[in-house]
């Protein structure tokens, strides 16, 4: 599997000439005109590379199948599931001439480094990790009823901590109580004190209650649309967190797959955005949203510390399946 998807940079040259802006033009979803000069032909490939592609149905959805990956892509969207997770793309996959192109960045930044993790074997060992408890002080975050993130977050990350620690690693919290702190100070206490990895946590609320389900974010590649630009600013630009685009990707991917596997809740998918505390990270970061304290069900799930023990398990699963990839375990 690494070996057919480390081809992908010299394909890239070939199908990227072969479709050009103005053979776009046919789609039906048109991209912007940089976005277009960049689409790659994914049925020119997935055949150059002996990975097979079956339409689901002609002319609206695909897979992309070899002996471990199965990629599902459907016309004019930004969804792709990838292994039975939901990966959000940054541009909608498109048509012409009976096949669906997907945009290089998505292939370099967003499928790329789940399906050929950047492994080294030189790579410097996970040791040290900065969890985020989000919010604090003034800042109580989300509510539900009488009970506030600030709270949660923190005591997800004392359990988090717990597990992380006897599973090998170093970790230390950039709130121990409930004190406010500045998002652009979290990413450099992190950096201060050599983190390896730096996780956020967090908890979602929505007005109407149906809502539900767990989504991890990193932070999204110079020059593409965040797929949940709340409260982000900072521009479209490049930043120091862009320096780890494909380690931030694989992180995300692996802690969503194990939320979603482990504790059998709503895939509500790897998302990008533009976070304060991902932009700054100097290190390969995350964002995690446990689940919506909203949610009747879901709320008195993350209230209880018993199913907290379950979700921090599943976060340290997530991150030990990044760690051995990354350090070159295969």
């Amino acid at each position: 599997m690494k070996r057919v998807f480390a081809l992908l940079a010299a394909t890239l040259l070939v199908c990227g000439a072969a479709v050009s802006s103005s053979s776009l033009r046919h789609s039906r979803t048109v991209p912007s005109a940089a976005a277009a000069r960049d689409y790659v032909r994914i049925g020119d490939w997935a055949r150059a590379h002996g990975v097979q592609l079956h339409w689901l149905k002609r002319e609206e959805s695909l897979q992309l199948v070899n002996s471990s990956a199965r990629i599902t892509l459907t016309v004019d969207a930004q969804e792709a599931d990838v292994n039975g997770v939901q990966v959000r793309l940054l541009f909608p996959a498109v048509y012409r001439d009976a096949q669906i192109c997907l945009s290089q960045l998505d292939l370099r930044t967003t499928l790329d480094p789940i399906l050929a993790p950047p492994a080294s074997r030189s790579a410097a060992p996970i040791k040290t990790i900065c969890l985020d408890p989000g919010h604090g002080g003034r800042d109580p975050g989300n509510h539900a009823g009488p009970n506030q993130e600030k709270k949660y977050t923190l005591l997800l990350a004392q359990e988090l901590r717990g597990q992380l620690v006897k599973a090998g690693f170093k970790v230390f919290l950039t709130r121990n109580s409930d004190e406010f702190i500045e998002l652009s100070d979290r990413p450099d206490i992190a950096k201060r004190r050599g983190a390896d990895l730096f996780i956020s946590l967090h908890f979602n609320a929505f007005p109407q209650s149906g809502v539900r389900g767990a989504e991890v974010y990193c932070l999204t590649p110079a020059g593409a649309p965040s797929t949940n630009a709340r409260g982000e600013g900072g521009g479209s630009g490049s930043f120091p967190g862009n320096r780890f685009n494909s380690k931030n990707m694989l992180l995300a991917y692996d802690v969503q797959k194990s939320l979603v596997r482990s504790l059998g809740v709503e895939d509500r998918g790897v998302h990008r955005a533009r976070f304060a505390v991902l932009r700054d990270a100097a290190m390969p970061a995350v964002l995690i949203e446990g689940g919506f304290m909203s949610h009747p069900t879901e709320g008195r799930k993350i209230f209880d510390p018993a199913y907290r023990r379950e979700m921090a398990r599943a976060i340290t699963e997530g991150i030990l399946n990044y760690k051995r990839l990354t350090e070159g375990g295969g």
